[in-house]
């Protein structure tokens, strides 16, 4: 049995028994498939080659190629789309039940979690500010928008609900009916409030259940690697299709849409280094010198967990506690991706202006929201599985077509260098604040 330390805090149960498992309503992930990358990427540039040649050199061959590639690029969307209600309803449900648990563990654990959450709304706000200024001053073209559309397909909503219907909307009648609708934020208030439930329950039935949502989890997992794993020839049927009917507008607004995800998750980062002078009360000079190494270490792997060792390092460097480091770089690595509301939402609000899907403040709430709730949730995945598994739930809470999230998850592996950046980079910056707000605790009189 875990006992507190000398603050009052519970450590996390994170040793494995024989059978591999973390505990009751820890998710222990799979082995899932994985493709790399760049395979992903190199199928997305070969297509759009190949469209573009067969648009401009052999017109004549385009209708028979398309005859194929439409189809087969149609049905790996598809089965992707498949995939994401089951996996956020489990998911959504690990990670609920999770942070309670975390919460419970002690003082340390709760502050952790208190900024976490600030910062994770403040990331949304990002999000729902920077790229839309960015869209008015660089904004899509609009003759490719209208092209990609057109290649990419998508439902778009007809007649906005009012602010009645919408607050109608969030509670449902039937959650069955929300989840076979794609009607995602009922879905997700109902399993939230439904995870809230099971913490009360008696440990016996409630391990049990908590048990029965990490499996689904877990093998909900282990089918959507499977469907990546076809990534190279599902974006290689894609990207022929679309660079064939929409030409050059396709290598433009893949580009265009880069620099403004990108953009938002460096605001973010960025936004890391007052943080940890103003809050956490770090010299800006030290804390710089002292991320550098992590930050390319965190670049080189593009993973927050393997850059772990180099976190613990810097915080060492920074004069923070080991108990304090070790206990909350650990908790961030599991539940704390700064830049995940931020970037995940931006590409939504990006498909929205591509769509031309209006943006009223229903819409915009909801997307606030699930952004945290979906970055609370989402464990430490596979860039391709977490990018589905985020934005596609974002998206469909928002009224978006997650159609084109197909295509864009074969140019994730650059903005993933952002987001890998600006997470370990707040990871460490929350610690210090954890850390320094811990001694102040401490030092209080009559402490």
């Amino acid at each position: 049995m875990n006992q507190p330390d000398a603050q009052g805090n519970v450590p996390l149960a994170s040793s494995r028994d024989g059978t591999g498992s973390t505990g009751a309503g820890g998710l222990v992930l799979p082995a899932i498939a994985q493709v790399p990358a760049g395979w992903t990427f190199a199928a997305l540039t070969i297509g759009l080659g190949g469209g573009l040649a067969l648009a401009f050199v052999a017109p004549g061959a385009m209708p028979d190629v398309l005859a194929v590639a439409g189809p087969v690029g149609e049905l790996w969307l598809r089965a992707l789309q498949a995939t994401i209600v089951p996996l956020v309803a489990a998911l959504i449900f690990t990670g609920v039940f999770q942070t309670v648990r975390t919460a419970s563990a002690g003082g340390m654990a709760r502050r952790s979690l208190g900024w976490f959450v600030a910062v994770l709304v403040f990331a949304s706000v990002v999000a729902l500010t920077v790229p839309t200024l960015l869209l008015k001053v660089l904004p899509v073209p609009t003759s490719a928008a209208a092209v990609l559309r057109a290649s990419l397909g998508g439902n778009v909503p007809g007649a906005l609900p009012g602010i009645a219907d919408y607050l109608r909307s969030i509670v449902p009648a039937n959650v069955i009916d929300a989840a076979a609708n794609d009607h995602m934020l009922p879905l997700i208030l109902f399993m939230t409030v439904f995870a809230l439930a099971v913490t009360r329950l008696v440990p016996v039935q409630r391990d049990l259940i908590a048990l029965f949502f990490a499996s689904i989890a877990g093998a909900m997992l282990v089918v959507i690697g499977w469907v990546l794993a076809l990534a190279p020839i599902g974006v290689l049927a894609l990207s022929l299709t679309v660079a064939a009917k929409s030409g050059a507008a396709a290598v433009g607004a893949l580009a265009h849409y880069i620099v403004v995800v990108t953009a938002s998750g460096a605001v973010v980062w960025l936004a890391a280094y007052p943080f940890a002078v103003l809050v956490a009360r770090q010299p800006l000079g030290r804390f710089v010198r002292n991320l550098v190494p992590v930050q390319v270490f965190a670049l080189s792997t593009q993973s927050s967990l393997a850059s772990l060792p180099a976190m613990l390092g810097a915080c060492e460097r920074l004069g923070l506690r080991p108990a304090t480091a070790e206990f909350v770089l650990p908790l961030a690595v599991a539940l704390f991706r700064a830049t995940s509301p931020a970037m995940n939402l931006a590409v939504v609000v990006y498909v929205a202006h591509w769509y031309g899907v209006p943006l009223t403040a229903g819409t915009m709430a909801s997307g606030f929201v699930m952004a945290i709730l979906v970055s609370l949730s989402s464990v430490s995945l596979p860039g391709t599985i977490s990018f589905i598994a985020s934005v596609g739930p974002i998206a469909l809470a928002m009224g978006v077509p997650v159609a084109p999230l197909a295509l864009l998850v074969a140019v994730e592996i650059v903005p993933d260098l952002m987001r890998t950046l600006g997470n370990v980079t707040f990871d460490v910056a929350v610690t210090a604040a954890v850390d320094r707000f811990a001694r102040d605790a401490r030092s209080a009189p009559g402490v």
